[in-house]
């Protein structure tokens, strides 16, 4: 069967493609819904990590080796990728993918950059912290971006703090450091209902949080 391209899902699995359960690491169902990592194998994968033995072990199961790139498979055999499994924020069981609450921010015409990490929570471990820059013309503020993710997206995928910055922090290529806003984020508490008045200065990042 010819398979056609579709808009936001590139690739098409191959069988040396496939998406796996980290825990049980067998196949993941063709639902287009069902996460877990992307794993290949064949000619054109390296062996190993040279004299890294541990590295090694860790990133291969069985001969496939594990990409750390979370994804899903659609019953029409496309492979989407969802996020980094560094970047995916587990709160209360739920897999939250940053990269789809980044695309939700990204289509406010307010923001000009968007980036989502996790942040502690005393009961669901994790829940999502956001870092905005606004675009110079627009001014918002925290309690209404917060409600526009609320109108476009689950409410536990939304982001309970957002800071805004001036810019992200980046490499020399470009690239937003998530390593150092997952950092800042860390500073960040959520009470048990959710509720947060405390004021949290860090390296320059004045944010005090909203009542939700």
């Amino acid at each position: 069967m010819q398979l056609k391209a579709r808009q936001g899902i590139r690739n098409i699995t191959l069988a040396d493609v496939d998406v796996k359960n980290t825990t049980t690491q067998e196949s993941v169902p063709r639902d287009g819904k069902t996460t877990g990592e992307i794993v290949i194998k064949g000619n054109s994968v390296m062996k190993g990590y040279l004299k890294n033995p541990k590295a090694t072990s860790e990133a291969f199961k069985d001969g496939w080796f594990n990409t750390g790139d979370i994804g899903v498979i659609h019953p029409d055999g496309h492979l989407e990728i969802k996020d980094r499994s560094k970047d995916i924020i587990i709160s209360g069981g739920e897999n939250i993918s940053s990269i789809e609450v980044e695309k939700v921010l990204y289509e406010n015409q307010k923001v000009v950059e968007a980036a989502v990490v996790a942040m502690p929570h005393p009961l669901w471990g994790e829940t999502p912290c956001a870092f905005i820059v606004l675009k110079v013309e627009f001014v918002t503020s925290e309690r209404d971006l917060i409600a526009y993710c609320r109108d476009s997206m689950p409410h536990f995928m939304c982001p309970r703090k957002v800071v805004f910055l001036q810019e992200l922090p980046k490499n020399s290529n470009g690239k937003i450091l998530k390593s150092k806003l997952r950092d800042i984020a860390k500073a960040f508490v959520v009470d048990e209902d959710g509720v947060g008045s405390k004021k949290v200065q860090r390296r320059g990042v004045d944010h005090v949080s909203s009542r939700l």
